[in-house]
């Protein structure tokens, strides 16, 4: 059986995460999108939203503009469910047709979305926008009745929402951050549209573009990367397959792990090299970190996202960035931007107990922090004083 040592599945990671090479040179945007398959699409905005943070990590030729071009003007992407809100290549489309399918049926048996208006008063809704054209929530005015809930929300929007998940509306651009829905077939690209593919190719195609964006991993990894199937429909579908081997892969502990790869893949480690030396802060929501458990398999670095922890009961801070150096997290960083104030301040810095942070590593550091403080449009920045104090000589 095959195994990879860690460093050998620190830089494959690194490599099918588009972490790699240092994020310069000609931005080909859809092609950044087509390698990670989909990007979070996140509301909080400390310092850049998420899903324009992590296009940048991967090419800091990126503008915020971007992406909203891409979906309000090209159509060259659509937004949908993954295991969150993201936007997609148009080209998925036809893949994607169980995902309308199955989050309507997951949101159906959960009662999700208890009080949802009719399939009569939804179509009320669709055809109101068939004939005024694309509305946000904005346009209703249908109030939430009975004790006000947490994230309880108003009739019209439950129906908007529903209609979003099953593929019967479409986002055609945000106002700011609000999403404006249309008809699907206004939205979605008919080439794509109109392709029909039959529920074994789309859980093919699903399994292996993720196995193909995660470049090893187990049943349940290959399941959570879209969260398009069913963990059950993924083993089977492993099971079937002749062009996958198992190897084991070797965790930042020293232990081995069962996986799967596919054939090649000797030859693809090959072609892998070194992870750039270049300093990164990635965003928390970032593809590469998201799943905490292979993270800290992999690298030992022990992370998860506190904005929604009391604050009493942080171990870090509200909005904390993980710090990448070459194949290594060698620090955690929080940051705050004030765009009117034209401010990006370090709020806390945080050094891993294993990484030795002189001279040098502050270097680069504050390169890249002057580089994000020109992605978001910000011009000084400011080190408070609980931060300060940990770079001090």
């Amino acid at each position: 059986m095959l195994r990879i040592d860690n460093r050998q599945a620190r830089h494959l990671w690194l490599s099918v995460q588009g972490l790699a090479r240092t994020p310069t040179g000609s931005l080909d945007l859809m092609g950044v999108i087509r390698g990670l398959g989909f990007v979070q699409l996140d509301t909080i905005q400390v310092v850049a939203r998420a899903h324009h943070h992590i296009l940048w990590s991967r090419n800091q030729n990126y503008r915020e503009p971007m992406l909203d071009r891409l979906l309000a003007r090209d159509r060259a992407v659509f937004e949908h469910f993954t295991h969150d809100a993201s936007v997609l290549p148009m080209e998925f489309l036809p893949m994607w047709r169980r995902q309308f399918r199955r989050k309507q049926a997951q949101l159906d048996r959960a009662g999700w979305f208890r009080g949802l208006p009719d399939a009569t008063e939804r179509e009320k809704i669709k055809d109101r926008i068939r004939r005024e054209g694309a509305l946000s929530t904005h346009a209703f005015d249908t109030k939430v009745e009975g004790v006000r809930e947490m994230w309880a929300r108003p009739p019209h929007k439950k129906a908007l929402d529903y209609m979003w998940y099953s593929g019967e509306l479409a986002t055609c651009h945000r106002d700011g951050f609000t999403k404006v829905y249309d008809l699907a077939e206004r939205v979605f690209a008919p080439e794509h549209a109109d392709v029909d593919m039959d529920d074994a190719a789309q859980v093919d195609w699903l399994c292996r573009a993720a196995l193909e964006r995660i470049g090893v991993g187990t049943a349940g990894e290959i399941q959570q990367f879209w969260d398009a199937t069913d963990l059950a429909e993924v083993k089977d579908w492993c099971a079937a397959q002749p062009d996958l081997q198992e190897v084991e892969v070797q965790s930042a502990a020293g232990n081995w792990q069962s996986a799967l790869a596919p054939m090649d893949i000797e030859d693809r480690l090959e072609k892998v090299s070194a992870p750039t030396s270049r300093l990164r802060i990635l965003n928390p929501f970032d593809p590469a970190v998201r799943d905490r458990k292979r993270l800290y398999r992999l690298f030992g670095f022990e992370y998860r996202n506190e904005m929604f922890v009391p604050k009493a009961k942080r171990v870090w801070g509200y909005y904390v960035f993980p710090i990448l150096e070459g194949d290594r997290f060698v620090g955690r960083i929080e940051l705050k931007a004030d765009r009117k104030a034209g401010t990006l301040t370090v709020v806390n810095f945080w050094p891993e107990t294993d990484a030795r942070w002189g001279t040098a590593r502050f270097g680069r550091l504050d390169a890249e922090l002057g580089r994000l403080s020109r992605f978001v449009g910000v011009e000084d920045l400011h080190w408070a004083p609980q931060a300060a104090q940990k770079r001090a000589p």
